[in-house]
């Protein structure tokens, strides 16, 4: 069992005990508190304290909502258990007569496998073993998630592509409001380096300046449409004068 999880998980346990616990289902062993549950509970704030710490040092540019919105979707039951069935960790789980009839493990219980076995390295080996072992697992979702957040912060594009390239900042401007106070609806468009792109409607001020700065983004060519609606940022090897030159074109506001 220790070679077995040497290879599955690239750490060797020193203590077989905390390993064995860290397997052991509720419904093999002889009580709940000789299953691996408290390790469960453990593994779970190892988990999202490494990924926080990782997100807060990958992602400076980042504020507090993002962080937050791609630690939920990669410190997630779906993940977890998609780790745990890929790396097997199932196949060596100890289960009683009841659970290893069944023909998939549940979702929950193979989350929670992964959970124990994160706190069975940290026990047997301290952080930076554990810290390895969730950023290898963790690092391929934790970048996709964060590109989705990325490509729905429209304000923070456009922020960033100004403070980068031009002298001044987008500035958002509400136009209009419409609507009782309980379901009222906004619009607000964007001014950048002087030039007024595209207004956009929403339930929120908020909600409308993201798509006012999508707006802008789309009519700057800095972003596309996908065939089924998605949005593909085209802003990456853009420069000032680049930048300057779109800006000075009509938009299709103007046009």
């Amino acid at each position: 069992m220790i070679e077995q999880a040497a290879e599955v998980l690239g750490y060797t346990f020193r203590n077989r005990s905390l390993l064995d616990e860290a397997l052991t289902h509720a419904s093999s062993a002889g009580s709940r508190l000789e299953s691996n549950e408290r390790m469960e509970f453990l593994g779970d704030a190892i988990l999202g304290s490494v990924v926080c710490e990782y997100l807060y040092h990958e992602f400076p540019d980042l504020l507090e909502g993002d962080l937050t919105k791609i630690k939920s979707a990669v410190v997630s039951r779906r993940v977890c258990a998609k780790i745990s069935k890929a790396i097997d960790l199932a196949g060596m789980l100890n289960l009683g007569k009841g659970m290893a009839g069944r023909p998939g493990l549940p979702s929950s219980v193979a989350a929670a496998v992964l959970e124990s076995i994160i706190a069975a390295i940290y026990l047997d080996g301290g952080l930076e073993p554990t810290r390895d072992f969730i950023l290898r697992q963790l690092k391929p979702y934790i970048h996709e998630a964060a590109a989705s957040a990325h490509q729905q912060n429209f304000k923070s594009v456009l922020q960033q592509i100004a403070q980068k390239l031009l002298p001044s900042n987008p500035v958002y401007k509400l136009l209009d409001a419409k609507g009782p106070d309980h379901a009222k609806a906004f619009e607000v468009c964007v001014e950048l380096g002087g030039r007024r792109f595209g207004s956009a409607w929403a339930n929120s001020k908020k909600e409308a300046e993201q798509l006012a700065a999508l707006k802008a983004l789309l009519e700057l060519k800095l972003a596309t449409r996908e065939g089924e609606g998605g949005v593909v940022l085209l802003a990456d090897a853009v420069d000032a004068e680049a930048l300057a030159e779109l800006i000075a074109q009509p938009t299709e506001t103007e046009a």
